[in-house]
């Protein structure tokens, strides 16, 4: 329980202070980064397993009010304008709120508490989509599963339990090391998928095709780093200096009412 509680401490600091970028799968955090807090092999060998989920630690998220308030938000400052930006799957016509995620990033980890309840509750007008970053080796692998889970129709009965996986019962690796498509797919086997379909899924063309969709949309959104939030295609939320992952969501919403205004809503 106490290693539990270090790592949910450890993630709440690696939401507000971080983001995870491209090239950071190159080399295991340094030993004095918060997110590298691995357990002892031997832990887990007496044990017999990784210590439990935060999910059970965790007190039910409050109330979210999608309300904006404040001044409206300042291109430059709290969003980027992204030139010829167009919506990741704009088929049915609503405001969409795409998260470019990877699991193994311990900053998309950690805000994933917060996002998730936000997500939830938006307006019927609103779509939230999740598009998997791929910054190489392990990204990829992992982008790969999320849409191999996509596939099958799983994803968000193990959205979070894999998150959880990597930074708290640290099974796997994520960013401190190289898993491989076996180890991830006996995650999702632990999950009461086939792991023989998931394979098939993996390798699959339906899965490649999004992959590619994926990798394009995140070079023509500009995107730098994970976790990183993009309404409707047009609008990157940076959010100003010193700013934290609630205030990226508050300027999620004033965006959002801003795009609904513009189509005539209200």
């Amino acid at each position: 329980m106490a290693r539990t509680l270090v790592s949910v401490a450890t993630l709440a600091i690696v939401a507000t202070l971080s983001a995870c970028k491209p090239g950071s799968d190159t080399t295991a955090p340094a030993a004095s980064t918060p997110a590298a807090s691995t357990p002892a092999a031997s832990d887990t060998a007496a044990n017999g397993s990784a210590p439990a989920s935060t999910a059970s630690n965790q007190p039910p998220a409050p109330p979210v009010s999608h309300q904006p308030t404040g001044p409206a938000p300042v291109e430059g400052k709290d969003y980027v304008v992204i030139a010829n930006g167009q919506p990741f799957e704009p088929a049915d016509g609503k405001i969409e709120v795409v998260e470019v995620f990877n699991y193994v990033c311990p900053a998309c980890a950690a805000f994933e508490p917060q996002f998730a309840p936000w997500a939830k509750s938006l307006p019927s007008d609103v779509r939230v989509v999740h598009v998997p970053a791929l910054f190489g080796r392990m990204w990829d692998d992992y982008a790969r599963a999320y849409y191999a889970a996509d596939v099958l129709g799983v994803t968000e009965r193990t959205h979070q339990p894999l998150y959880d996986e990597i930074h708290i019962k640290q099974a796997l690796k994520g960013e401190r090391g190289n898993d491989g498509m076996d180890a991830i797919a006996a995650f999702y086997g632990r999950q009461g998928v086939d792991v023989a379909q998931f394979k098939s899924a993996a390798s699959s063309f339906a899965v490649e095709g999004k992959l590619a969709k994926a990798k394009q949309y995140i070079q023509a959104e500009g995107v730098e780093g994970t976790p990183t939030m993009i309404i409707d295609g047009k609008y990157r939320i940076t959010g100003p200096e010193g700013s934290t992952r609630e205030d990226q969501l508050k300027i999620a919403d004033k965006l959002i009412a801003q795009e609904r205004a513009a189509r005539g809503g209200h």
